[in-house]
């Protein structure tokens, strides 16, 4: 059973989609287990995905990268995430938030930062969330000041990817205490070598184990006032735009899940009796397997028209939103429907359904909790009422 077939994708993306699934059968799904089982970081897979070029490769040909639509990203994300979340995601973060500074980055930021993490010689990440505060982009307290020809940064972030491991981070601070909260805030590169930047490694997670995210504590972190990224005090303006294409490719993360639980759930009835037949032959399973199979199409067909949407340059802030939602809730579904049709041998660690399970709680929070999501839904919703 592959359900993730390429008849739904864009024929353009078709190629990348099936080097994503050859690099995933080859290095991401037989090391699977064991990532899980020891939480390394895989440096060696990361490097074969860099040397694949597969790694960063949204950014521009310009700076280096092949220039991956976000059809082609959630065609990769599609199989990077059916063959293992974590390590999925840990090929994903080495260039989490480059984007921003692609696009409102200068020449000279694009090509000392952009380029070394396109030819695979470094990595990076993004830092939004707080320890106090993970999806009101506008609460956050890490504050940015000038001083002369310099920014120095004072505060923490939280749940960071690569906080430890990256070359340099994308930083999203305060620049201001202005009444318009929305107005407040900027983007900064900041290398993970300046002084007065500490991080340490989240003490172990229950699921996405090969990813990695720590805990940064920014003390008089002093950067060049040329690393500010775009224009002072519009950083959350280019965050929301970001993260409104970003949860196209997040709903892609749901949708390799609940395509693995499926799968696997799938071959585990149909190679089981009880009773004196076949598992697969009960109706309630029967039901149980359709059911999982029409949330699933249901959840793809509407992840694709999203990035259709988007790459036909409309605004994705409502559908972002809606296939972020419905596709990281369809692989829980899916993932706790495997889970029962497993039985008493679903909750052994070294089983996959197992790592699914756990895994697929994990996206319905990053990126903007589900919650979140919903209220987006409704205020765009509503927005659009209001403009008829």
């Amino acid at each position: 059973m592959d359900l993730l077939d390429e008849s739904i994708v864009p024929e353009r993306a078709r190629d990348v989609k099936q080097e994503a699934q050859d690099f995933a059968q080859q290095h991401i799904a037989p090391n699977a287990e064991e990532y899980y089982r020891t939480g390394e970081y895989p440096w060696e897979i990361l490097e074969a995905g860099q040397e694949a070029e597969l790694v960063a490769q949204d950014i521009t040909e310009d700076y280096g990268g092949r220039g991956f639509d976000i059809a082609e990203m959630l065609a990769l994300v599609e199989e990077f995430f059916r063959a293992d979340p974590g390590i999925g995601l840990t090929l994903r973060l080495a260039s989490f938030g480059s984007q921003l500074v692609e696009r409102h980055g200068t020449e000279k930021q694009h090509e000392e930062f952009l380029r070394p993490v396109a030819e695979g010689k470094q990595i990076t990440g993004l830092a939004v969330s707080e320890p106090e505060t993970g999806s009101d982009l506008a609460g956050m307290t890490t504050r940015a000041e000038k001083d002369g020809d310099e920014w120095v940064l004072n505060g923490e972030k939280y749940w960071v990817g690569n906080a430890v491991e990256a070359d340099w981070l994308t930083v999203y601070a305060k620049t201001d205490d202005s009444d318009h909260r929305y107005s407040n805030y900027s983007l900064f590169i900041v290398p993970t070598d300046t002084d007065g930047y500490e991080a340490e490694h989240i003490p172990e997670k229950m699921a996405f184990r090969a990813s990695k995210q720590g805990h940064i504590t920014f003390d008089n972190c002093r950067i060049p006032s040329q690393n500010l990224v775009g224009t002072e005090n519009e950083g959350f303006y280019k965050l929301v735009e970001f993260f409104n294409d970003e949860r196209v490719v997040v709903g892609g993360h749901g949708l390799g899940m609940a395509a693995a639980a499926i799968e696997e759930t799938w071959e585990f009835v149909h190679d089981r009796e009880a009773f004196g037949k076949n598992v697969s032959d009960f109706q309630a399973v029967q039901h149980d397997l359709a059911d999982m199979r029409i949330d699933f199409e249901s959840a793809r067909a509407v992840n694709w028209r999203a990035a259709n949407k988007a790459l036909r340059g409309e605004d994705t802030s409502l559908w972002g939103a809606i296939v972020k939602t419905k596709s990281t809730e369809t692989a829980v579904t899916c993932a706790e429907r495997g889970m029962q049709l497993h039985g008493g041998r679903s909750i052994l660690t070294d089983r996959r359904i197992a790592r699914i399970y756990r895994d697929c709680r994990i996206p319905v929070i990053y990126e903007g909790a589900n919650e979140i999501q919903r209220n987006l839904v409704y205020s765009q919703q509503l927005n659009r009422q209001k403009q008829l």
